[in-house]
């Protein structure tokens, strides 16, 4: 398997919704942890390492990104939920924002345990569009946004080193697609539009790879 250690990826942005250490003495992570243990384990896994890669892993993200999820997967006042997800529309439908907040910085805690490149062919592709973007289709370089090693801007850009392949692929085209628009000023949107499905592969694996 190959390993990758350079910069990183497009995929979200987030803002910030709460200070961490107003946050620690805050909530109760005890109650978090029983959640994540009750409600989150079977998609995401008890830590936040989700055990298939069709789902996000969401150990040591930001905690900021992760609160912004979360609320926008929840319609408020009859209008449809920001981020449409039925899954997660349920499970975040008997959450209150005490729980949220409590979920994204216990989530934001644990140690991630990353996904692997496996192809060298996509990861070369993707490390080129990854530090350069592509001038001739306008897309910047990833890294602009995401940092050097894929970790990400906390409480505007979301880490994303080691995230599955499998899942950053789905979100870029989701982006392209606009099924998903929670993004602000459609930063991704207008960049996924730009990317082929190639290029979406090569940058989702060269990402698995990052650390």
């Amino acid at each position: 398997m190959i390993r990758t250690t350079a910069l990183a990826v497009l995929t979200t942005l987030g803002f910030s919704v709460f200070a961490a250490e107003e946050v620690k003495t805050t909530f109760d992570l005890t109650k978090a942890k029983k959640i994540a243990e009750t409600v989150c384990v079977a998609c995401h896994g008890a830590d936040g390492n989700s055990p298939t890669s069709a789902n996000p892993i969401l150990a040591a993200q930001g905690a900021d990104y992760l609160f912004k999820q979360l609320t926008e997967f929840r319609a408020v006042d009859s209008k449809p939920a920001v981020r449409n997800n039925p899954i997660m529309a349920s499970m975040t439908a008997a959450l209150t924002v005490e729980d949220m907040k409590g979920l994204a910085l216990y989530f934001s805690q644990q140690k991630r345990k990353p996904a692997s490149a496996t192809d060298e062919k996509l990861v070369a592709a993707g490390k080129s569009i990854w530090r350069k973007g592509d001038f001739d289709k306008g897309i910047p370089a990833c890294a602009g946004c995401h940092g050097p090693t894929g970790s990400g801007i906390p409480a505007q850009y979301p880490s994303l080193s080691g995230q599955y392949a499998e899942y950053t692929d789905l979100q870029l085209k989701n982006f392209r697609s606009e099924e998903r628009s929670n993004d602000p000023e459609r930063m991704m949107r207008s960049i996924g539009e730009k990317l082929s499905d190639k290029q979406i592969k090569a940058l989702a694996d060269y990402i698995a790879g990052l650390r």
